[in-house]
């Protein structure tokens, strides 16, 4: 009788983070309600042509339409600006943040104990050289279960690293992947990695605009950590069995087509997987997720990752939008940290038992 199969964690860090670190005092994230074509074309301008305004939600001005909600990050300097240009076209609007200093201190302030010991660690954001640290103390801690593996180097020449976690346990045979902040705002720096990959690149959805935030890049797998992570994981095509790729913030579990409104061959068992993991977070902690495929429940978004590794034939395909729904966004406060890894966990190990249990019904 052959032996259950089990799933090795394969981590890929990247150095590009689903943050905004951009310091200002007084600056204000507002919530903007557009309910007419008016107001969507007033928005789109305004987002499109002010430099001093970031959208934080949705991720491109293409995607504002009628009878949604829009999150923008506004500098001090523009802060009147903008909230009058709003009032002139009758745009209801409320502030969700505006002591965001404060709010950025807290995600980069340096404390006088050590970050990178003890159970602190997991509850703090942290600086990339502390994450490679961490990488190299785990190898070092847990040698007999951990391999560090460099699979490329960044635009900036650091380096990209897959931890594999194998556990104590012969070779093994089948493994997941996940990835986490694949994509950042980088102020005509760059590419969205998101809209990078060749699953129906660069059509509506994204842009070919250097300076939009869903920049597709100037062909597929343009950019070296696009390159670095399809190398990788064509290379191991046949053991990838789940593909998992974390982000922020919308609180949503997602699988293929983002790339496409067309349903899947296996539409309805990845449904039945993210309701079930959307159901047992809503229990345990009381936080609502939407789940559905990407296109459909929130727009179209072409070159993903996770589209990417569904056509690789990786049939476990899925992304998941961390904390909040707009509260605080991309400034998420350190003490939300432990919920939303704890729901982030929560969702993988449904995903991951339901793999695990559709590969062990397939031994022969």
């Amino acid at each position: 009788m052959r032996p259950p199969i089990q799933l090795v964690f394969l981590i890929c860090f990247n150095i590009f983070l689903e943050k905004c670190i951009c310091k200002s005092e007084h600056d204000q994230v507002l919530t903007i309600t557009v309910s007419t074509q008016e107001h969507v074309d007033a928005v789109q301008n305004l987002t499109m042509s002010h430099n001093e305004t970031e959208l934080w939600q949705p991720a491109s001005p293409i995607y504002i339409t009628t009878n949604s909600e829009v999150h923008l990050y506004i500098r001090s300097t523009s802060v009147e600006f903008v909230t009058e240009l709003l009032r002139k076209h009758g745009i209801t609007y409320r502030m969700l943040l505006e002591n965001t200093p404060a709010l950025i201190e807290m995600q980069i302030k340096n404390d006088t104990s050590d970050p990178r010991s003890g159970g602190v660690f997991y509850e703090r954001y942290h600086s990339l050289e502390d994450i490679y640290y961490w990488i190299n103390k785990t190898k070092q801690d847990h040698s007999d279960m951990v391999k560090v593996i460099l699979i490329g180097s960044s635009s900036e020449k650091r380096p990209l690293y897959v931890l594999k976690l194998s556990g104590r346990r012969d070779e093994v045979k089948r493994a997941m992947w996940i990835d986490c902040g694949i994509h950042a705002r980088d102020d005509c720096l760059g590419a969205d990695l998101n809209r990078n990959f060749d699953a129906n690149w660069c059509t509506k959805g994204a842009s070919d605009n250097p300076c939009d935030p869903t920049y597709c890049g100037q062909f597929p797998e343009s950019e070296l950590e696009t390159q670095a992570v399809a190398r990788f994981l064509r290379s191991h095509k046949d053991t990838v069995k789940l593909y998992l790729s974390i982000h922020s913030y919308s609180q949503m579990l997602l699988f293929p087509y983002s790339c496409s409104y067309d349903e899947i061959p296996n539409h309805n068992e990845l449904f039945e997987v993210v309701k079930e993991a959307s159901a047992k977070i809503r229990r345990y902690y009381r936080n609502n997720y939407k789940y559905g495929p990407g296109a459909k429940t929130i727009y179209l978004a072409p070159g993903g990752s996770d589209d990417w590794a569904y056509n690789l034939g990786i049939k476990y395909s899925f992304t998941f939008e961390l904390q909040d729904r707009g509260r605080y966004g991309f400034l998420l406060p350190p003490s939300f940290i432990p919920q939303a890894c704890n729901e982030a966990l929560l969702a993988t190990k449904v995903t991951a038992l339901h793999v695990i249990k559709k590969l062990n019904e397939e031994l022969p």
